[in-house]
């Protein structure tokens, strides 16, 4: 038996997928699994659009499912529970991030770390334990085990709180995992994009000073008089680097681009870390003396487990943490894809699902 609002039958889905590696997305019609016992439905009111989806739609990690319904910044409220769900009713409003099933036995499940489950189920363009093939966010409706939604507070806008499923956690775990959440500590943020301008915002909130490091001068004043951050350096300019030799207590590398390490292990003191959270496609080049003269760490950080992820969109909600979104229409979701591989967006495309999905046809 499962609690269901007065919707329309909740297994018949619309979305727009893409069909093949070219990664141009269309129109498409599925059905969402039957809400299990321990199922939450929801009908999608917004979904953030992540680097990855752009990745994913063209097959460039060499993983993608067709048809693919991309999203895993996913936003919406209840329509439908489970008669075992316990944390959630008809109505709530809830999201769901990058991960939709674990195998909840393992060290890292234990220690409320799904992210890192050798069997978890990515949102979209896996499969799930039934057998079937997951499907995002770009779409009406999401079913998900309780285990994986998350609430979304009541001061918290959905559109504001969807790029936080992937964008937040992924800048917020490290931030606490390496110790670098407390106030007074000075921290690096490389990068002003999706991630970087939401790891400012964290940083400043858990009260640390923040320099953004970027390839980029224009973004200075962007950095420094929207986004709060104390101060600026350009990675290129040798003698602004110099003078903040050793001043950094951690960096937060959010950059997906080949670039040199040898700079950032320079900006740090002695036990200093430099965590990487972006992903290049080729390697990067670890200089090891840097770490040497200093005992400094370089260590990496994906998303995070549900447990802290709660935490993490309840300290945004309780401190303000809104990411810099710009809210489309489904129908421009290619228009989109276009501007993301040309960074041309400040800093999240949203999709309007609720208001511009239903407009459309197959």
């Amino acid at each position: 038996m499962t609690r269901l609002a007065e919707e329309e039958h909740p297994n018949k889905a619309f979305g727009w997928a893409a069909r093949d590696s070219s990664g141009v997305l269309s129109p498409f019609k599925f059905s969402r699994r039957t809400t299990g016992e321990k199922d939450v439905a929801f009908k999608v009111l917004y979904c953030g659009i992540c680097h990855s989806d752009l990745h994913m739609a063209k097959n460039e990690w060499g993983m993608s499912v067709y048809p693919l319904v991309p999203g895993h910044e996913i936003v919406g409220e209840v329509t439908e529970v489970g008669s075992k769900v316990q944390k959630f009713n008809v109505g709530d409003r809830v999201g769901v991030g990058c991960v939709v099933g674990s195998c909840h036995s393992c060290d890292s499940c234990k220690n409320n770390l799904e992210n890192y489950c050798p069997k978890s189920v990515l949102t979209y363009g896996a499969e799930y334990h039934d057998g079937s093939i997951t499907y995002g966010g770009y779409s009406d409706t999401m079913v998900a085990d309780e285990h994986f939604i998350v609430r979304i507070p009541d001061n918290l806008p959905l559109d504001v709180a969807a790029p936080l499923l992937c964008a937040g956690i992924t800048v917020y775990s490290p931030l606490r995992y390496y110790g670098l959440d407390k106030p007074g500590l000075h921290v690096g943020v490389v990068g002003l994009g999706g991630l970087g301008h939401v790891a400012v915002k964290f940083a400043k909130a858990m009260g640390a000073k923040v320099t953004v490091i970027s390839t980029s001068p224009s973004k200075k004043k962007e950095a420094l008089e929207n986004l709060g951050a104390d101060s600026f350096l350009v990675s290129r300019d040798q003698d602004q680097l110099q003078g903040a030799s050793g001043t950094l207590d951690g960096i937060i590398d959010t950059v997906s681009a080949q670039h040199l390490l040898f700079p950032l292990l320079g900006l740090l003191k002695s036990h200093g870390k430099l965590v990487l959270v972006g992903a290049p496609e080729k390697p990067l080049e670890l200089p090891v003396f840097p770490l040497l003269q200093g005992r400094k760490a370089v260590g990496g950080s994906m998303i995070g487990g549900m447990k802290e992820t709660q935490e993490m969109i309840d300290f945004a909600a309780k401190h303000n943490v809104k990411p810099d979104i710009e809210v489309i229409a489904m129908e421009y979701v290619n228009t989109a894809m276009e501007r993301l591989l040309k960074a041309d967006v400040k800093y999240r495309f949203v999709i309007d699902i609720e208001n511009t999905l239903k407009a459309t046809t197959c």
